[in-house]
């Protein structure tokens, strides 16, 4: 399958058919976790629409040349909240889960730091590539190949400040 390109308002009509699915699930949750950095703008506008807190567990798993190569998940310390303790039942999102490696370790992250407060966690992505070891609750786009996605966002990975600013600086005059 050949690369998939997705433009800023595809992106957002992604996310809103994403909260439509989980809506029209009618499932109650009263937290959301957005992995960071790729469900941060999913995390965001669904705290906001469903008017739940939103908690950041910060993963990496790709770096190199254009953020492409796939390496180890890593974990930050500590979950990022404005809450006392998690909700109960816990909307883990993200951008599109691709191995689903970190999807997976997120969960098991999660129920070994917080499983004394957790009853439930659902999952939701905007993308869900065939090639993954796990199936996301709640996603948008089954891909059956695995394309690499490029969000309109990585314009911001694939330069410098000092050439992004000075791309600005021409576009304006």
């Amino acid at each position: 399958m050949p690369d998939l390109y997705v433009s800023w308002p595809e992106y957002h009509e992604t996310i809103e058919q994403l909260a439509l699915k989980v809506y029209e699930s009618q499932w109650q949750f009263n937290q959301i976790v957005c992995l960071a950095k790729g469900g941060l703008r999913v995390g965001d506008i669904l705290a906001r629409l469903f008017d739940q807190p939103l908690a950041v567990l910060s993963t990496a798993s790709y770096g190199g040349p254009n953020n492409q190569i796939r390496g180890s998940v890593t974990f930050s310390q500590d979950l990022s909240k404005t809450t006392a303790n998690l909700g109960s039942h816990v909307l883990l999102v993200d951008d599109l889960v691709d191995s689903g490696h970190t999807l997976k370790r997120s969960i098991s992250w999660l129920q070994t730091k917080y499983g004394f407060y957790v009853d439930e966690i659902r999952t939701a992505v905007l993308w869900y590539k065939d090639c993954s070891i796990i199936k996301p609750d709640y996603y948008v786009s089954y891909l059956p190949d695995d394309p690499w996605i490029h969000q309109p966002f990585e314009k911001y990975e694939q330069t410098t400040p000092a050439e992004f600013f000075a791309s600005l600086k021409t576009s304006s005059n």
